[in-house]
């Protein structure tokens, strides 16, 4: 099987079901978010170590879950809708357990620290531009509710999680510091 077809050269690009839909269609500026989403999950997997990277496997393949059912139509859908409640508390579960283990913000963090913290915060952002993406498509064409907890508890624990590698880093967070009036 080929990698082209040679289909979407005209700015169409067809879903699972069959309809075709322009490429800057909401659907699938969702679609691509969540692709682009899954690769700086990837990106920062690279530089973090296992124990502090072993979890984004399991998400990277809810995120194709998801991908694979906003990219069904019709009767094809509901058999792509694998996410479930379970998901959700699982990333809830990972953020407890983390966040007990660090010490109070106190103050706004930046992103960065250690090269795994700074590309696991690079990662949030292209979480909370997904979540966007879906919440869009969700006022035109809906989008199961879990999905949307799913992407909104993803950036949080993508945040805990940079806190984290700082922390077995030895990392101190870089801290926000307002500019002093003059």
């Amino acid at each position: 099987m080929r990698l082209y077809t040679g289909k979407g050269d005209a700015g169409e690009t067809g879903l699972l079901g069959g309809e075709r839909l322009p490429k800057d269609d909401p659907r699938i500026e969702a679609v691509g978010s969540l692709d682009e989403l899954n690769a700086a999950l990837g990106w920062a997997a690279a530089a973090c170590s296992r124990d502090e990277s072993g979890w984004l496997a399991e998400v990277q393949n809810r995120l194709f879950d998801i991908g694979a059912e906003l990219a069904a139509v019709g009767d094809v859908r509901r058999s792509w809708e694998q996410l479930d409640e379970h998901d959700v508390r699982r990333l809830e579960e990972l953020i407890d357990t983390w966040d007990a283990e660090l010490p109070p913000l106190r103050s706004f963090i930046l992103p960065g620290g250690c090269e795994c913290a700074a590309r696991l915060h690079m990662a949030r952002t292209v979480a909370r531009r997904a979540e966007r993406r879906l919440v869009a498509l969700a006022s035109r064409d809906g989008v199961r509710p879990v999905v949307l907890r799913y992407l909104n508890r993803l950036s949080d624990l993508l945040f805990v999680a940079a806190r984290r590698a700082n922390a077995r880093h030895g990392v101190d967070e870089p801290k926000y510091k307002p500019r002093q009036a003059e």
